[in-house]
Order: C-alpha cells, then sequence, then structure tokens
C-alpha cells in the first residue's frame, strides 16, 4: 500500500477484477520429411512457399515434403514449421539417397523349370517365355500369379496375370497374350505396372497356372539406403525428428508425407511405416496439443486399406486422423501429374476452415485446392465400409470438384468421434492455461476464485456466441465452478486451486436425413 504523508489527491492504478483470455492459434502445422538442402538440427519456421524453396529447395522427385508444403499453403495455410530428416547423408536433388542399400536377402520361390534359390536383388526371375523382375525401390514382398482367364472356352495363348505384393493382389490384368500385339504382357505391364518390368526372354507357349516369387527389388536410383523409424522419431535433446516438435509449443497438426516416400523407394518396409506412425501418435497424445494427420500406403483399394485399418494401423487415438485415397497434383519437377499423400493438403485446409468458420466447425465438405483427380474413385458402398473405422474419405462430386468427405478421428470412444470436438477441446485447453497464468502465486482465497469464475465465464460466453459452443444460454452451454467445494481446506494446504470446467461442443451434422411422406389430394393443407 502506498503511503499519503501530506494533504492532496492521490490517483492509483488498480486491476480489474478479471483479465481477458485470448483465443490461441490453431492452424500452425508442422511437416516431417525429405528435402534437398537446410538444417536438420531443429524445426524451422516458414511462412510462405518462397521461404521454403529458399531454405529446403524446390520439388524433388521421389519426395513427398514440398508437394505437401505447397498444398498446404494453397489450401489456406499461413505458418509451418520443416523438420528435415535424413539417413545420416544428403538427399539428392533426384529424391534418392546417398549411401549403400542394406535390405535383408529374400528367396524366390517355385517357379516354372524347377526350385527357386537365393537371388541376388534385381535379378530376373523367369516365367514362360517372359523373365520377370521388381522395379527398383520397390518394397515388400512382390511375386506374380499365372491363372486361366474367366469364361466358356478362352483361347490357349489368353491368360490372367496378376501381380501381389505381400500377399495381396495389387495389378490385375484381366486378358493377356503371348503375340505380337497390344495386349502382350511385355507391353501392357511396362506400360501400367509400378511393382515390376517383364522382358521376352525367348520364344514359348503362354506360361502355365503358377505363382512366382520374385527376388528382393534393387535399390532405388541414387543408392538408397534403408531407413530406421528413430530416423523420423528423432531426439528432443538434439532437436531432430518428431523429438525437436516437443519445444515448439505453437504445433497443432503433426504431418509426416515423405514416410509414405520411403516406403515407394524401398527404405521402410510396412512394419516400419507403421512403427512410425505409432510414433507420430505417441508425439500427439504426450503433447496433447495437437493432432497426427495419417496417410495409408499407396496404391491400395478400399478393401486393402479396410484390411489394413483393421490389421497392422488399428491405432485407437483421438489424437490422430487418417485421410484416404492419395490425390493426383500437377507436379512441376517432372512436367506431368502425380499422385501424392493428402496430408499436406489436408492440413492446409484445416487452416483455412479455422480462419473462415472456427476450429468449431468439421473441416470437412472443403474443396482440395490443387488436386486435379484422386487415385481410386470411390463409391457409396466403399465409402461405407471406410467411414465407421476412422477413414476420412476425399471423394469428387460432379459439378462440385474435389472434396474432403469425412471429419472423424481414429477413437473408438464416440465422445471423442469428431475431429472439430478433440480440436476444439485442444484449442479452449490451451487458450484458458495461456490465459490464466496470472494467477499463480495469487492469494487463495474466496475473492480469487472468483475471479477466476468471471475470467473463464467471459472466456466461455465469447465462445458461445461464436457458435462453438451448444445451447440457447451461456447456462446451457457451460459452467464453471470454483469455490470452497472444489478447493477444500486440504487442497488449500497443498497449494492448489482447482477449477472444475464443462463444456457442450456443438457436433457436426454427419448424416443428414430428410423423411418425406405422400399427402392425399384434398386430405390436408397448410395453415396460413
Amino acid at each position: 500500500m502506498p503511503s499519503y504523508l501530506s494533504p492532496g489527491v492521490y490517483v492509483e492504478e488498480v486491476e480489474s477484477g478479471s483479465r481477458p483470455i485470448e483465443g490461441v492459434g490453431t492452424s500452425v502445422a508442422a511437416f516431417v520429411g525429405f528435402a534437398q538442402k537446410g538444417p536438420f538440427d531443429e524445426p524451422t519456421l516458414i511462412t510462405n512457399w518462397s521461404q521454403f524453396v529458399a531454405t529446403f529447395g524446390d520439388f524433388t522427385e521421389g519426395a513427398h515434403l514440398a508437394s505437401a508444403v505447397y498444398g498446404f499453403f494453397a489450401n489456406g495455410g499461413g505458418i509451418c514449421y520443416i523438420v528435415r530428416v535424413d539417413d545420416g547423408t544428403a538427399v539428392s536433388p533426384d529424391g534418392g539417397d546417398d549411401g549403400e542399400h542394406t535390405g535383408g536377402e529374400h528367396t524366390a520361390g517355385e517357379r516354372a523349370g524347377g526350385a527357386g534359390g537365393e537371388l541376388p536383388p534385381g535379378a530376373e526371375v523367369p516365367v514362360g517365355p517372359y523373365a520377370v523382375r521388381a522395379r527398383p525401390g520397390v518394397s515388400g514382398e512382390i511375386s506374380v500369379e499365372v491363372a486361366p482367364v474367366q469364361g466358356d472356352d478362352p483361347p490357349a495363348d489368353v491368360f490372367r496375370f496378376l501381380v501381389l505384393r505381400d500377399g495381396r493382389v495389387a495389378e490385375t490384368y484381366a486378358s493377356v497374350t503371348t503375340k505380337r500385339s497390344k495386349d502382350n504382357v511385355a507391353t501392357r505391364v511396362n506400360a501400367t505396372s509400378e511393382l515390376i518390368e517383364v522382358r521376352e526372354s525367348g520364344r514359348g507357349p503362354a506360361p502355365g497356372p503358377q505363382t512366382v516369387v520374385l527376388a528382393p527389388a534393387a535399390p532405388a536410383p541414387g543408392g538408397a539406403g534403408a531407413l530406421a523409424p528413430e530416423v523420423y522419431v528423432g531426439d528432443a535433446d538434439r532437436r531432430t525428428g518428431l523429438g525437436g516438435l516437443e519445444a515448439v509449443d505453437e504445433v497443432t497438426m503433426v504431418a509426416v508425407p515423405d514416410l509414405m516416400s520411403a516406403y515407394g523407394r524401398g527404405l521402410l518396409d510396412l512394419d516400419a511405416v507403421v512403427a512410425v506412425q505409432q510414433g507420430i501418435v505417441a508425439h500427439c497424445e504426450l503433447m496433447g496439443d495437437r493432432v497426427a494427420i495419417l496417410d495409408p500406403p499407396p496404391g491400395l483399394t478400399p478393401q486393402q486399406v479396410r484390411g489394413w485399418r483393421t490389421g497392422q494401423a488399428g491405432f485407437d487415438s483421438k489424437y490422430a486422423t487418417l485421410y484416404y485415397p492419395w490425390i493426383s497434383v500437377a507436379d512441376p519437377a517432372s512436367g506431368r501429374a502425380s499422385l501424392v499423400p493428402p496430408s499436406g493438403h489436408v492440413a492446409g485446409i484445416w487452416a483455412r476452415n479455422d480462419d473462415t468458420r472456427g476450429v468449431h466447425k468439421a473441416p470437412a465438405n472443403e474443396v482440395v485446392r490443387g488436386a486435379v483427380a484422386l487415385a481410386t474413385q470411390l463409391t457409396k458402398g466403399e465409402h461405407d465400409l471406410l467411414n465407421p473405422i476412422g477413414v476420412n474419405c476425399i471423394r469428387s462430386f460432379p459439378g462440385r470438384g474435389i472434396r474432403v468427405w469425412g471429419a472423424r478421428t481414429l477413437a473408438s470412444d464416440p465422445a471423442w468421434r469428431y475431429l472439430n470436438v478433440r480440436r476444439l477441446f485442444n484449442y479452449l485447453e490451451e487458450s484458458i492455461l495461456a490465459g490464466t497464468q496470472w494467477v499463480v502465486f495469487e492469494p487463495n482465497d474466496d475473492a480469487l476464485w472468483a475471479r477466476v469464475r468471471r475470467t473463464v465465464s467471459a472466456f466461455l460466453v465469447n465462445e458461445w456466441r461464436k457458435g462453438s459452443l451448444f445451447g440457447l444460454t451461456p447456462e446451457e452451454a457451460f459452467y464453471v465452478k470454483c469455490d470452497r467445494e472444489t478447493n477444500p481446506p486440504e487442497s488449500i494446504d497443498a497449494g492448489q486451486v482447482v477449477c472444475e470446467i464443462g463444456v457442450a461442443p456443438v457436433k457436426p451434422a454427419e448424416f443428414v436425413v430428410f423423411r418425406l411422406s405422400q399427402l392425399t389430394g384434398g386430405s390436408g393443407g397448410v395453415d396460413e
């Protein structure tokens, strides 16, 4: 208290009963991946595409980080952090890694002409009059199957040719032949296959029914080496990988698009991909203020995505989401359209949705800017299989473009089923946490509790007026309790102030149902 020693008028500044709480940002993304150049040691703040190019380089063939960041800014994103990862050597401009491929040996299976033995990576395996090998950089166990064509009395030289990856059919050529025509098996496969190459090694009849396991693929161009999942997980002390993001409080969404480019180039197998995704989810759960945007492996059908989601990728987390399928975008690096994982574009849509509508609105029914096509055109029946297991589908609608058509987390708990509910709570928690730091070391009495109630209530009333909370009145939308009941003497003696807050979030109108009935003429009317 000031001292008054002489007569006069004195002016004092006193604090008001409550202090305003400002909402925190919700649209800061973090991307982890490969780049041409740039620092490895810590997350780097990027605010526009030109700044990314100057720091990390331009589009790189075989890597998806640049495409993801470009899609983020194109779809409305404004601020992001970039974490560059590598296996210890710089990524070359063509997308390959320096180093030696360290993939294990595989054994070729039974094939026409005798038993298989150990073959070096990239070795050709005979299938009738053809030699077949896996394309460089392809991961997983690749096999080919020759089967009769369907139908009655098919020609003797016509057969079905299937390409399997890890035991699942990845490519189907329903009717091919050994004749020199547009349906020649080598011509068809080499023109469209992303997994194998076929070379005519001699003359002979069409191969009989058989299944052949190919030798492991050769390293990707540029001498790509194997990566360990720990490269992505990183170290918090050295500020590398996901660990480096622990020091950045502003991040609200995390994407690792180059996890799938490493898988496609043979640097990671599917088990390692799932291990890294588990690390991403664990990071978001540990931080409690961000959500992971996961990508599915490339080339999966809706049925395969369902099997992968319910099998290997059986994550159960309210801090993770999954989007399918991949999207096709114009790739300046190659001059043609290319498929990229959707996580970068989705992160931009989240940011755009937060800016135009608010974090309480589900980031769905939004156009994916920059997408020209989808890897898979989903039907409603296929969507019905994926939506209940938390796979957010991206679909193309005539006259409405390509849109995100799902807003679910990967949580089995119905209370946290919807993405906007999880992100709204993240926003409220972080805003209240940052806006009530002044409470620390204040006298723990009824006056303090009343100030806390007024401060938090004023903030929640503003959120209710924005439409973030459900209810016709503030009393229906939330409650704030901080009094002698929540702060008994033993809590005061422990130096604790306990404030209990309950809010009713708005949930999306995911299923809109109109019930129509037919009225018999003259039996009723509309009241005027």
